[in-house]
Order: C-alpha cells, then structure tokens, then sequence
C-alpha cells in the first residue's frame, strides 16, 4: 500500500483508539482541552514495576518561557541515517529526535538513538521483520544539558523539545511539546513512527497514542535515551500506532464494560466458546501456546475494564512492560509493518521500459519470501526466488510493436498471520515493460 493513504489510516486508526478510551481510564478531565484551557492529550504512564496507566497532560509544557536563541543552533535539524535499508516509499520510516543534548552532545545522541533501536528490535516481530525498516536521527540542539526534573523535580533545564520529568505529578513520565516533536519530524525524510530520546539515565517516558499527525504518523512515544529499560515503552506504543492495539490492562472498581464489540484486534467482549462458535476475532488462535507465556483464550479484564471485555493472554506487552506480543497481537503487529513497507522492492524504475540488454534484481527484506515471476500473466517456473536475472534468459519475440509484461510476485509465507484478510497484505507485485 502506497504511503500516500497512510495519512487516512493513522487518522482512522488514532479516532478509534481515543474513541475507545473516553471515560475508559481513571478519573481524569478528557476532550480537547485540560482544567487549564490548555489543549491536552491522554497519555500512558509506565512504572518501573512494568505497570501501565493513563492520565490526561497538556500538549505543551506548563513552565516558565525558555530563553530561545535568536537564531538556530549550530546541527539543528541535521538529519542522520541510523538505518536505511531502502526507499521511503518502500520502508516503514521510524524517526528520533532528541532532547536535551547540546550541540556537543549529538553524537551521545546517535549512539543513544541507535541503542534504542537495539532494544526495540530485540522483540518479535521487529527482530524478524528488522530490514522492512528506516531509522532516522534528527537531531534538536538544546541550551542545555538533560531533562527539567531530572534529578529532582526542582531542576529546570532550557531544551528544544521541552521535555519534562514528573509531568502531572508523577515522577516517571516524560512529557513533552508535542508541537515541537512534530516540526522537527517534519524535517525527516518520512516520519511513520515517531520516538523521542531524551538525555537521561533517569527511568521514564510517555505514550501519546492520540497524537495524529498532516505528516503522516499517529503517535508519539517518549524514552530516556541513557536508561536500558526504556525501549520497552515505544514497543509497547508500536502496538498502538502499527499494530492498532487496544491496551489489555484495566482499572480495579471502573466497572463493567457495556459498549459494542471494540475495533482492536485484541479485545472482545466474547468469552473463548463463543469466539470459536462466532469465527470472532482471534478465534484462530485459541488453545496456541503463546510466546508472552500460556495459552490462547479470553482473559477477563481489558481495555481498561476489569469486566465485560477479554484479552487473548494473560499478560503481554499490551498489559505490562518486560513481556512479547501475543499471538493475535504479533499477527497485527506484521501486518501493520506491510501497511507501510513492502514485500518486494527495486532500485530498477517501473515507470521506465527495459530491454533484453538489461538485468533486473529485486530486494526480498524478510527471509524466507517467496518470489515468482510472470512474462505476460504466465508464470516463469524456471526463475522461482531468483532475486536477479539478465533479461536476455527471456528469449524475447517481437510482438508487433506491443512491449512484453514482466511481473515479480512477492509472499511473506510467516505462519505468524493466519487471519485471510491479512494474509493479503503479505503480497506485492511490480511490473516492467520490456522491449525486445
């Protein structure tokens, strides 16, 4: 799927997470606006014991005006590859940006950058699917060295994001002028997926899952740059923004859940025999051992709602920190990489005919891809997987003028996405014109 429908989705996807989320939480003010006036976003709050909550902050930070230079800093806004393993068009393009490094500070930055790249694809399905992705650092030059409120919440620092540590009063969330993180994302070469890294050892950090942004990306997490712990926290985000997942954690005393079926692939309000009476939701995959840990079923107590609505595990990443995906949920997880990458690339242009004097070569990113060819709808048995052929093998005729077809068929086969519907999103196609 072109990137240019990207903008829809993330919309759709961010109206149906906050949508989902109204009066869902602890007893906090919603709506576009805080007790303040201020404009306001609901984010989540993760503990040092892996728990998850949420609370409503401001969308920029409540502190004194900081004394901006007149003009920008030496570096800012440079831009610097952590990974590039293709295409924008063809990858899912994650962007960092920084936050309390100075201008000597960048290259602490990058490293910092980089290792939370590390943590990130150190869990399923990011260590699989790693080269369906993009890392870009941009750096964001800071007055000063580290983060307001760290080590104490006394401590005030001038910083381009302006994030900030004991947010809403408490201690371990991150927050951040999202405004700020969006114009320097903008300076990317595509922002899908947006991390900020902020320059503490200090364990913390936010997830603003209802952040839309015209660029293009839903969602915004926020980590320590220098603490070992605190990628878990954009995983636990990713599964918001790419994969479309509910939380799986709920509130004690909210209450019984009395809506309609949830959108997200991960909650239901069916118990397990009516999944698998109805063919609902993640009824594939019930009775399946699960790699956070147990078997497949309906777990009440989710989306915040400790009854009346089901997760399919005990407890995955959706739930609390230090644990995997689920199997329904690194199902969706995949499929939302290929909403943004593709199964088959190419640096040869499509747009362009070929002759038999020419050698085409496609890039299959994740192991174990299935390639087939076809020369004007019939397949070409003989070059099954072949990643590269000298077009001269087609022993080409002319055909009155009419250039010939030649099409690559790409198919992720994982048997970690069983649900059909998905299953098509595992499949890209490119087509040349060739001469004789």
């Amino acid at each position: 799927m072109g990137k240019g429908r990207l903008a829809t989705i993330a919309l759709a996807a961010a109206t149906a997470l906050a949508a989902g989320a109204t009066g869902a939480g602890p007893a906090v003010a919603s709506g576009p606006a805080g007790p303040s006036g201020r404009p306001a976003h609901q984010v989540e709050v993760f503990a040092e014991d892996g728990g998850i909550s949420r609370v409503e902050v401001p969308a920029r930070p409540a502190l004194a005006p900081r004394a901006r230079p007149a003009a920008p800093a030496a570096g800012d806004g440079t831009v610097t590859p952590i990974l590039q393993s293709g295409s924008t068009a063809a990858k899912l393009d994650v962007v960092m940006i920084g936050d309390g490094y100075t201008a000597a500070e960048q290259d602490k930055f990058r490293a910092d950058a980089a290792t939370k790249w590390q943590e990130i694809t150190a869990v399923e399905p990011y260590a699989t699917y790693h080269a369906l992705f993009n890392v870009w650092a941009v750096s964001a030059v800071s007055a000063q060295s580290g983060i307001t409120g760290d080590p104490d919440r006394a401590t005030v620092r001038d910083t381009a994001l302006g994030s900030y540590f004991w947010c809403e009063d408490v201690e371990r969330l991150l927050c951040v002028d999202t405004d700020a993180v969006d114009r320097y994302a903008a300076k990317a070469p595509q922002a899908d997926l947006v991390v900020v890294v902020a320059n503490s050892a200090k364990y913390g950090g936010a997830g603003y899952n209802d952040v839309v942004s015209p660029l293009g990306y839903s969602g915004i997490a926020t980590v320590a740059g220098g603490n070992d712990r605190s990628g878990q926290i954009a995983v636990h985000e990713t599964g918001h923004s790419l994969g479309h997942l509910a939380d799986e954690y709920f509130y004690e005393g909210q209450g019984a859940y009395q809506g309609e079926e949830p959108a997200e692939a991960n909650t239901t309000t069916l118990t397990a025999d009516r999944l698998r009476r109805t063919h609902t939701k993640w009824y594939r995959w019930l009775g399946r051992q699960s790699p956070d840990g147990g078997t497949v079923g309906a777990y009440e107590g989710a989306g915040y709602y400790p009854q009346g609505l089901y997760r399919p595990t005990d407890n995955s990443i959706m739930r609390s920190l230090g644990r995997e995906f689920n199997l329904p949920g690194r199902e969706a997880m995949i499929a939302g990489f290929y909403r943004y990458a593709a199964t088959l690339s190419s640096a040869t242009p499509t747009d362009r005919p070929l002759t038999a004097a020419d050698r085409l070569t496609v890039e299959l990113p994740v192991p174990g891809t299935r390639l087939r060819w076809y020369l004007d709808g019939i397949e070409l048995w003989a070059l099954r997987d072949r990643t590269s052929i000298p077009l001269a093998w087609l022993g080409l005729l002319p055909r009155w003028g009419a250039p010939h077809r030649l099409t690559a068929v790409a198919t992720d086969p994982t048997p970690a996405v069983i649900d059909p519907a998905l299953k098509a999103s595992l499949t890209d196609s490119l087509t040349w014109q060739v001469g004789r």
